[in-house]
């Protein structure tokens, strides 16, 4: 794997960035946020993109974003973590694919249900807002039906990146140092 990008596929809160910038760091290279990307380029958050243009809308900027950043590190060694949906853009997989391997960040289902939730906030009205537009759509009155949802989601997206990806590592419930270690081990480096 060394002198090859390592492009970081998983689940949203599976941990992509904060491992992706962890294992730039102890390689050496520089780490890039597709999401940062796709701000950086369009002045929104990925969230307002795809409230704003739907599906179609946000997936065209999250090809651009893979078109930049291909075109730019095409002759270096980088750390690329990708958006949790980047699954279902192929487009998008496409233009990566020609830097590296594809490394999937598998986490348990319930440390990934516990982040969404740990950032999902509860409306006086009884809605949520912060959640995953997957689940904020389906409108949940409580965290057992956002968990429910997720399950879905989870068992699908989990089936979907293990096909697409080259290495699939399955993370554990530990620090992200330890992880980012275990990683890197697994990775060779």
């Amino acid at each position: 794997m060394k002198n090859k990008s390592i492009i970081l596929l998983g689940i949203k809160h599976s941990g992509k960035s904060t491992q992706g910038e962890l294992l730039a760091n102890h390689i050496g290279c520089p780490f890039i946020d597709i999401d940062t990307v796709i701000t950086e380029m369009t002045g929104k958050t990925p969230r307002e993109l795809y409230n704003e243009n739907g599906p179609a809308g946000f997936m065209e900027a999250e090809e651009n974003a893979c078109i930049q950043t291909a075109q730019k590190y095409k002759d270096s060694q980088v750390v690329i973590a990708t958006g949790g949906g980047i699954c279902e853009n192929a487009p998008a997989l496409e233009k990566l694919r020609q830097l590296g391997e594809f490394v999937f960040i598998n986490v348990e289902e319930n440390i990934a249900a516990g982040r969404i939730l740990k950032k999902a906030e509860r409306n006086e009205d009884g809605t949520w807002k912060n959640l995953p537009a997957y689940i904020a759509k389906e409108n949940p009155k409580t965290e057992a039906e956002i968990r429910k949802l997720f399950h879905t989601f989870y068992e699908k997206r989990t089936e979907t990146y293990r096909q697409i990806a080259d290495i699939t590592i399955d993370t554990k419930d530990k620090t992200k140092q330890e992880n980012a270690r275990f990683i890197a081990e697994t990775l060779g480096f």
